[in-house]
C-alpha cells in the first residue's frame, strides 16, 4: 500500500479538545498549543519516529486544516485519516482524492461525512 510523506485533511469543525483527545489516543501526542494567530501545534509520535501535527483554523472556506509532516502515522494516505476524523470527531472531513500529480485537477476532493458517505466533489466550487 502507497503511504505519503505527509497527509493533510480539512476539518468542517475543529473542536481543540475533541481534536487534542483524539490526536493524544491516536499518537501519544500532548494537547495542542497556540502557536500563532489561528494556530495550534503538537508533536506526536509512530514508529519511534517524531509527527510534528499542525492545524490552521478557517484555512479554507472556513475549514480548518490539520497537517501531520510525517510518512509514520498510523494513516497510510489523506483518505485514510479523513474516514477516521470523520467517524471520530463527527464531522464533515475533506482531503485530496489521492497524491497530487501534475496535471492532476487541485480541485477534486474527497469528501467524508460522520455517517461513512464519501463523494467526489469540486471545492471550493461545491456546496456544503
Amino acid at each position: 500500500m502507497e503511504r505519503y510523506p505527509d497527509i493533510e485533511i480539512y476539518l468542517a469543525t475543529a473542536n481543540l479538545e475533541a481534536l487534542s483527545r483524539w490526536l493524544g489516543e491516536a499518537l501519544g501526542a500532548e494537547p495542542l498549543a497556540p502557536a500563532g494567530k489561528h494556530r495550534w501545534r503538537t508533536r506526536g509520535h509512530g514508529g519511534g519516529d517524531d509527527i510534528p501535527v499542525l492545524l490552521v483554523a478557517q484555512a479554507a472556506d472556513g475549514f480548518a486544516s490539520l497537517w501531520l509532516d510525517s510518512p509514520h502515522t498510523p494513516w497510510p494516505t489523506d483518505a485514510d485519516l479523513a474516514r477516521e476524523a470523520a467517524a471520530t470527531l463527527g464531522c464533515e472531513v475533506r482531503c485530496s482524492l489521492g497524491g497530487w500529480q501534475p496535471g492532476d485537477d487541485p480541485d477534486r476532493f474527497l469528501q467524508v461525512l460522520p455517517d461513512g458517505s464519501e463523494s467526489a466533489i469540486d471545492w471550493p466550487d461545491s456546496g456544503r
